[in-house]
């Protein structure tokens, strides 16, 4: 049974889909089946892994609203391993759609629950808010990875994100963990970032991965050619922490492991 992980935090710009795309590809360089699911309309997530938004209505907006099975739609990726759901801009609308649909929190778990076998992880790249989108990825996840940047205001609106998984833990998901926070965007030049790290390891302790991602250029560049990191520069300082966080996760995780 595959692990369901959400990229989670209601900020825009702490590098979310950053950690979504590099955590997916490189999980699967270490050869272990890994599906991403882009629920951000933007699609950012889609476009950084290299594929291109259909026109045609595959996409995870078709699987969410009953239309499309997930199988249908899913995408393999140029890496081996790495297989994607993409978004789409229809993905907008799909908040409005859901307000009267009966058990609107469940669809994500739904249309995941036929595949969920068949991969060892399911990453899910959520939106920057924490309305019908984030709560179904928090419903269906097992855990969720919150991004943490370290600049000025890196712990606004966290506390309602905590709050938001303690009331999908009540009512809708009582197995979701936090899997960890992961510190961005990390500047060892800037005394803010180490004031930053110091913080957010004082208020969550052992839940701070060990991995801390440093602010790096090729990791900005990866996204504009379609390329994961790995891909798009294997031995840059942003490759070697993403191949870190996946080690540290896999190894949290040998359970899963096939």
């Amino acid at each position: 049974m595959g692990k369901i992980i959400a990229i989670a935090n209601q900020k825009g710009g702490v590098g979310k889909t950053t950690t979504a795309v590099n955590l997916a590809a490189c999980i699967s360089a270490a050869e272990h089946s890994t599906l991403l699911v882009d629920t951000d309309p933007q699609a950012n997530a889609t476009s950084g892994s290299g594929i291109e938004t259909n026109e045609d209505g595959r996409s995870v907006y078709e699987c969410i609203i009953g239309a499309r099975d997930a199988s249908e739609v899913i995408v393999q990726t140029q890496i081996p391993y790495f297989s994607i759901l993409p978004s789409h801009i229809n993905l907008v609308g799909v908040e409005v759609e859901l307000v009267e649909a009966d058990n609107r929190e469940y669809k994500m778990k739904e249309l995941l629950a036929p595949i969920k076998e068949r991969y060892e992880f399911i990453i899910i790249d959520c939106p920057p808010s924490l309305g019908l989108l984030t709560l179904n990825a928090l419903t269906a996840a097992d855990s969720v990875v919150i991004p943490v940047q370290c600049e000025y205001y890196a712990l606004e609106g966290l506390s309602k994100l905590l709050n938001t998984i303690n009331i999908v833990k009540k009512h809708h998901n009582p197995g979701l963990d936090i899997e960890g926070v992961l510190l961005t965007m990390y500047d060892s030049h800037l005394r803010l970032s180490k004031l930053i790290v110091h913080e957010v390891q004082k208020y969550f302790g052992s839940k701070v991965f060990k991995t801390i991602v440093a602010r790096n250029v090729r990791l900005s560049e990866a996204p504009s050619f379609g390329q994961p990191i790995i891909l798009y520069d294997a031995v840059s300082t942003g490759a070697r922490n993403y191949m870190k966080l996946a080690n540290e996760i896999l190894k949290n995780n040998h359970k899963v492991i096939r």
